[in-house]
């Protein structure tokens, strides 16, 4: 199992992300097409709501970094042995989100300069700039759901062999000692 390869919870959490940047997307989409001056004042009505977009995304994604290192101070002081693929989990949920919160520097920084200001461009290059302004926001948006959803199922995972002291959960190593003395009990309990 190498870094890139998904586990089916991080599976799972990139279509989650997927659906809800395609239907955040699919809205833009629906309003038609639209002239150049239509989209120069939507991009002016848009901009400040994608300035907030990015700050509360770049935010997340720096406190979700923080929360990983947590995460991993506890399963590794966790009475359980964790095996690889928990960690890589991890890994890949650390990747993830480093990758959006560059993102979303990025079209923040972008969002910032006065296009609609700007004499040298074009009317009709607005509607271009305007649907891939929206683009961007709905694949950060999914991408951040994706990171979020990731992140809850290495939580749960965690709780459910903490917490619920699940052994034969799929990311506990089996401990053989363990292993034997737990076949040894019904053994003894047969024998009396």
């Amino acid at each position: 199992m190498g870094i890139f390869s998904l586990s089916k919870y991080n599976k799972r959490a990139i279509v989650g992300g997927a659906i809800a940047a395609v239907v955040t997307a699919l809205g833009a989409y629906l309003l038609g097409n639209l002239s150049g001056y239509e989209a120069k004042s939507l991009i002016q009505s848009s901009l400040p709501g994608i300035h907030a977009l990015c700050n509360t995304i770049v935010l997340a994604s720096a406190t979700i970094l923080a929360l990983l290192l947590t995460l991993l101070s506890f399963s590794s002081g966790a009475g359980s042995n964790f095996k690889k693929a928990h960690y890589k989990q991890v890994l890949q949920i650390a990747q993830l989100d480093t990758v959006v919160f560059v993102a979303s520097m990025i079209v923040f920084q972008m969002m910032n300069l006065p296009i609609t200001e700007a004499e040298t461009v074009e009317a009709s290059w607005y509607s271009t700039i305007y649907y891939v302004s929206l683009g961007l926001s709905s694949i950060l948006s999914g991408a951040l759901i994706t990171v979020v959803l990731m992140l809850f199922n290495a939580v749960a995972n965690i709780i459910h062999i903490v917490g619920f002291d699940k052994d034969d959960h799929p990311l506990v190593e089996i401990d053989e000692e363990r292993e034997e003395e737990q076949n040894e009990q019904p053994r003894e309990k047969q024998e009396k």
